[in-house]
């Protein structure tokens, strides 16, 4: 069975401190995971190491950065490459999350250069995709979510294909407090699916892994991964609670 993730995305939020309680309150929790059950926390840069060394006794429980830079080294103040994060031993880097599109210009050609620097280093990207309400309501949400499937992905073999993990969120979704119905989220897992598939046969499609993100919370996370294309969940707001993400990772199918 393919991986269920449960996937925090802290943002830039939280000071060094609200960081190691919140953390310390969710490891408190005891939460046991199967083998096909992953918990990650994305974390900003600076608490790295840190969210490694208070996660590290808990089983499937792993550390993801929020971005990487395109290149390996050189003059880019201020950038972080892929091969730093692999030399902390970071398993995840979130790519292409739809604030990095927006405020920062990152287009699918940028995208796949840096999935192609994540994959180099031995690290996993969490791919994100989505569209946005003028999209929805128009409805061309299809085509264009597989527009950055095929301009972003692609390019890459099967082999590196195989057991991905793809992020589907509905800009509209997030922190709105508006939520694509399980049905809508299933619609488009399913359509996500069915776009790899073309290109690289069901075996690589029934691998990867297809989150969704927009406003989970502990009260709708049940419903929304009872789907059967939906394999977890990429979560913002929620995940800077530990009474809310605790409820979400146990929501993961088993």
């Amino acid at each position: 069975m393919r991986k269920q993730i449960a996937a925090a995305n802290w943002k830039m939020n939280l000071t060094v401190e609200q960081a190691i309680t919140l953390l310390d309150e969710i490891v408190s929790k005891n939460i046991k995971l199967s083998e096909n059950q992953e918990a990650v926390f994305g974390v900003p840069f600076p608490y790295l190491l840190l969210a490694k060394d208070r996660i590290s006794d808990n089983k499937n429980y792993f550390v993801a950065a929020q971005n990487c830079y395109t290149k390996e080294s050189g003059a880019f103040t201020g950038e972080v490459s892929a091969a730093m994060l692999s030399s902390l031993d970071i398993k995840y880097v979130i790519v292409g999350h739809s604030e990095r599109r927006e405020y920062f210009s990152e287009d699918n050609q940028t995208l796949s250069l840096k999935v192609d620097a994540c994959l180099k280093n031995n690290l996993k990207p969490i791919f994100c995709c989505g569209e946005s309400l003028e999209i929805r309501e128009a409805g061309t949400q299809n085509d264009y979510v597989e527009t950055q499937l095929k301009e972003s992905l692609f390019h890459l073999d099967p082999s590196a294909i195989k057991d991905f993990v793809i992020a589907y969120e509905p800009i509209w979704a997030i922190g709105t407090g508006k939520t694509a119905t399980a049905d809508q989220a299933q619609e488009m897992h399913a359509h996500i699916r069915n776009v790899l598939e073309k290109k690289y046969g069901n075996e690589i499609a029934q691998s990867v892994s297809i989150l969704y993100g927009g406003s989970v919370k502990a009260n709708n996370a049940k419903e929304i991964f009872s789907k059967p294309d939906v394999d977890g969940g990429l979560v913002g707001g929620a995940s800077l609670n530990a009474t809310e993400f605790a409820e979400i990772i146990k929501s993961l199918k088993s």
